[in-house]
């Protein structure tokens, strides 16, 4: 009987092991996250640069100060701004009137999944009274997707404390929630976050392919390739189905130089070694695909539409 127990407890033992070093997995084979790490950056204006805002607003940075906390008192991973655009401002060769691409460089780089856009509106009331308005979206790093958006206000406190007024937005309750109490605020926006990051991971990121042919190419859509010899838009249409997570891919329309793939479903993370996956690393694998059947292509990548092109 002892030896019995003894079995079962190092069993027991080598399980608990093996459930530690293999994540939980989907029904798609991809590893689960269960919170996405977020990075809190200032909302810029046409023209303004991301690089300096912070420096020439206290109170921005003292309100992207108070939400980073309020993500990281809520357990989730957060990412510094700060300190990945210095690490940006260091690496990168950028000049001033090049801040657009700065900043979607940042953003991209930062190994966040979802940045949190928060815009600022400071309003004096009576003598002395100040009321902080903040205005927060969430945005997919990778589409660009807008994920879910919030405004919360501090209320009037006679205070320039920022930060505090800041934390009083966020901890402020909406009136009035489908459960008939209040809500904090800032935990049903995180809520919102949560619910619609989940479906990312579960059904994919969804972008745009559009593949078009150039007008000196030789080929076709209807041009016959590979060692099968079938049709180039059907060699097309076999390998977005093998390649679309969960063969999740819709083709919007054909013509004979152009093929639009409306939405095409990539995964949140690479199924083979857990790293992000990404629209660039989708048209890397398209370009590595063409390049097997002995087709040159370009490709451009603006937000979550990838276009190929068809030399």
């Amino acid at each position: 009987m002892k030896k019995i127990t003894l079995a079962i407890l190092l069993l027991y033992g080598l399980l608990l092991q093996v459930a530690a070093n293999n994540p939980a997995t989907n029904s798609g084979g991809e590893v689960v996250t269960v919170q996405p790490s977020i990075m809190v950056i200032p909302y810029t204006k046409e023209n303004e640069d991301i690089r300096t805002v912070l420096e020439e607003n206290t109170i921005m940075r003292q309100a992207i100060g108070a939400i980073k906390e309020a993500f990281d008192y809520r357990g989730f991973t957060t990412v510094d701004f700060v300190a990945r655009l210095k690490s940006q401002m260091q690496s990168s060769a950028v000049t001033s009137d090049e801040q657009t691409d700065f900043k979607t460089q940042l953003i991209q780089n930062s190994g966040a999944d979802i940045y949190i856009q928060c815009e600022i509106q400071p309003t004096k009331i009576g003598s002395g009274g100040i009321n902080l308005r903040l205005q927060l979206q969430a945005v997919d790093v990778y589409t660009g997707n807008s994920i879910a958006n919030k405004i919360c206000e501090s209320g009037v406190f006679y205070t320039e404390d920022y930060y505090t007024l800041a934390k009083k937005a966020l901890a402020n309750r909406d009136k009035g929630s489908a459960k008939e109490k209040d809500v904090p605020g800032v935990d049903n926006f995180l809520e919102a976050i949560l619910q619609k990051f989940n479906e990312i991971v579960e059904n994919g990121r969804s972008i745009v392919v559009e593949i078009g042919i150039e007008p000196s190419s030789k080929y076709k859509f209807s041009s016959e390739v590979g060692e099968d010899k079938l049709p180039l838009s059907d060699q097309i249409e076999l390998w977005m189905g093998d390649n679309a997570y969960k063969n999740n891919y819709r083709l919007q329309g054909q013509t004979e130089v152009k093929m639009i793939f409306d939405d095409v479903r990539i995964p949140l993370r690479n199924q083979s070694n857990n790293t992000n996956y990404n629209p660039s690393r989708f048209g890397m694998d398209m370009f590595r695909f063409f390049q097997k059947l002995g087709i040159s292509t370009s490709r451009t990548l603006t937000g979550n539409k990838l276009f190929i092109t068809i030399k």
